[in-house]
């Protein structure tokens, strides 16, 4: 029998517990039941976590059942509804925190603290013995904050067939069991010993003994093809995931999804990812981490329905989950749903009251949909939250939210306490900060000059490798102004001192100034300056992608540009596609497809949390230019008058709209 609880200690994934009843009685705690019998049925599962139980026979040659006890009973409970269990993963991945613990040591001394960081309302440890034949086995479920024993049920086994045991004591937790992944205790063993091995080529040959055990075991395969990949053998991981799904219906259908999930992961396919986790969350409708992984990978699809839907179901599972909802707040804006979006983020403000990350977010949500007062207030107050130097970003967010409206002054006047905090807190780059300032709010020539004199002030002094970054960016700010002379010699000057590693910042400028040409030499050119190995990895096509996509905009080829951009949007998140999506409106507006531009353009761009940087400049303040062409494309006169005085007034002399702002001017 349970009663309900209130959970004492919760981190990660806290909520308040609501459970079910399960009929019966148990012996040892009767009293317990008979009151718990008392209170209303509730629909919140238990968050349980089932320590490693200890071995209190005489042969150490059965220590690995005490992890086989732990897993069995942990998986054998997954969909449970009056029981939530916690992966041991879950669990270990707290070690980094805590520090780590004998992984074979005894739950109930090594794993205790780790479960209650995860959110555990009912901790189960758990003694087992190998007597005369028998495997006897009894598990204590407890309540964390007062210590008081909720459950005592006892199994045992003939042969030492821990596994039928450990789903005898599944079975008394929760009439609703699933199977475990496989009845050889062989399989089971090397299972195990992978688990706690100390040696990757330890795990490595556990992993493939208990495949050879038994074939339609599930989780091996999955942990041998990441061990693959760690190696950089990501064929031979594909193949063993391969090999697996051949085995069909007779692998589980929750292992047979888990596994298509590392098979998309390893694919680098988000929508095979999306698909495969859709169907566990199907099969583990309690999972709040599976939902997390759903909403996440639907929000970097820009799947916005589906998104807000799994973002739900997670606070539902997870409601003291505050990272999810913080996340369902700008689903819902990325979706156009502002009052929605204020509702999820008022809620994440509630859950943490003294922070100013929940300010931040609305002034987010307010900025990406037009509301530009509001988030600007909303910035100020989280700077407040966190005044001074390094912690009040939001002072810069808040100028660019007023900058946003036409007031360059206003801005300043915003900008400046925080570039004055900057100093009077000695920080190195506080010169660099404000050149990129007086770049992005319209007085290029001023930022220009004040980065360079940064720059060159640096000389030989203690700070001298921050000149190679600032000489790269302003071999980009020169291409920006059509110099491509300029360019040339700032990327010289951009070479790093000897000893220190290139920026990629650098790496970039370096490539972008060469000499213009034609896309089939830009796409040449990317792979001499980017090679790779073998196969590349998706990092790796990611920076040769965006470094051509970037070429060849600046060289004015838009129909070579535009399919490589649409590849790096659809793989890029809504939450950090500032950039791209400006760029490939740009590229599609100069190509005809003004219909497919304009909805790229809807949203503004939430400044970067670090200030302006070196690719601001690439769509702020060009996305209003381009809203202007795309209104009037579309008829909306007022529209783009409105915003082409707005980029006018914001961007300075801008050779890349190629004489444009003297229309614009003319409007």
């Amino acid at each position: 029998m349970y009663c309900s609880v209130e959970r004492t200690f919760g981190k990660l994934w806290g909520k308040r517990i609501r459970i079910g009843k399960k009929a019966g009685a148990a012996l040892v705690v009767c009293l317990v039941a008979v009151a718990c019998n008392r209170q209303p049925a509730r629909t919140q599962p238990e968050r349980i976590a089932i320590l490693r139980f200890e071995n209190l026979g005489s042969d150490s040659a059965t220590d690995w059942m005490g992890r086989a006890f732990s897993e069995i009973i942990s998986t054998e409970l997954v969909g449970s509804a009056t029981a939530e269990p916690l992966s041991s993963n879950r669990l270990h991945a707290f070690n980094q925190t805590f520090g780590s613990r004998p992984i074979s040591a005894p739950g109930i001394s090594a794993e205790r603290t780790l479960a209650l960081a995860s959110g555990a309302s009912q901790i189960g440890y758990g003694t087992y013995a190998l007597r005369d034949g028998r495997i006897e086995a009894q598990l204590t479920i407890e309540t964390p904050g007062t210590g008081k024993m909720v459950q005592v049920v006892q199994s045992s086994a003939a042969g030492g067939d821990v596994i039928a045991a450990a789903s005898g004591l599944a079975r008394q937790i929760s009439r609703e069991t699933s199977g475990y992944g496989t009845r050889s205790s062989d399989a089971l063993k090397a299972w195990m010993g992978a688990l706690e091995a100390g040696d990757a080529s330890v795990t490595m040959q556990s992993l493939e003994q208990a495949i050879a055990a038994d074939p339609d075991f599930g989780p091996p395969y999955r942990l041998l093809a990441q061990w693959k990949t760690q190696r950089q053998d990501r064929d031979g991981a594909l193949s063993l995931l391969e090999q697996a799904l051949a085995r069909g219906d007779r692998i589980p259908p929750v292992e047979r999804a888990r596994i298509g999930l590392e098979v998309a992961n390893l694919h680098d396919d988000l929508a095979g990812r999306q698909s495969a986790l859709a169907a566990l969350v199907k099969l583990e409708p309690r999972d709040g981490e599976v939902w997390r992984s759903l909403a996440d990978t639907a929000l970097g699809r820009r799947d916005y329905p589906l998104a807000i839907q799994a973002y739900q179901k997670t606070v539902e599972v997870e409601p003291e989950n505050s990272a999810s909802w913080n996340q369902l707040g700008y689903a819902m804006a990325y979706a156009g749903d502002l009052n929605g979006a204020l509702g999820a983020l008022r809620h994440y403000q509630s859950m943490r009251p003294t922070e100013s990350d929940p300010l931040d977010s609305q002034g987010d949500v307010n900025l990406l949909l037009g509301h530009l007062r509001e988030a600007e207030d909303f910035y100020l107050q989280a700077a407040k939250k966190s005044p001074g130097f390094p912690n009040a970003p939001d002072m810069f967010k808040a100028a660019t939210a007023r900058l946003m409206t036409g007031d360059v002054a206003g801005a300043d006047g915003l900008i400046k306490p925080y570039v004055d905090a900057r100093r009077a807190a000695h920080d190195p780059v506080a010169d660099y900060f404000e050149a990129e300032w007086w770049w992005v709010s319209g007085r290029r020539k001023q930022g220009y000059q004040q980065l360079a004199a940064f720059a060159q002030g640096l000389g030989s002094g203690p700070l001298k490798a921050m000149a190679s970054p600032a000489y790269a960016e302003l071999a980009i700010w020169s291409l920006l102004l059509g110099d491509r002379a300029a360019a040339e010699q700032m990327a010289q000057k951009s070479v790093p001192p000897e000893g220190t590693p290139v920026n990629g910042l650098v790496l970039l400028a370096r490539f972008l100034v060469e000499p213009p040409a034609s896309p089939a030499e830009w796409t040449a050119r990317v792979d001499r300056r980017f090679p790779t190995a073998g196969q590349p990895t998706a990092s790796q096509n990611s920076v040769k992608e965006t470094a051509l996509a970037y070429a060849l905009l600046l060289g004015k080829e838009f129909e070579a540009a535009s399919p490589i951009l649409k590849r790096i949007y659809d793989r890029t998140g809504a939450t950090a596609d500032e950039t791209v999506r400006t760029l490939l409106a740009w590229s599609w507006l100069e190509t005809g497809r003004a219909q497919d531009a304009a909805p790229l353009l809807r949203l503004n761009p939430i400044p970067p949390l670090a200030g302006p940087g070196p690719w601001i400049s690439l769509y702020f303040p060009r996305i209003y230019y381009l809203r202007a062409r795309a209104a009037e494309k579309d008829g909306k006169a007022d529209v783009a008058r409105a915003n082409y005085h707005l980029f006018l007034q914001l961007s300075g002399p801008d050779p890349l709209v190629w004489g444009e702002e003297k229309k614009a001017q003319g409007k």
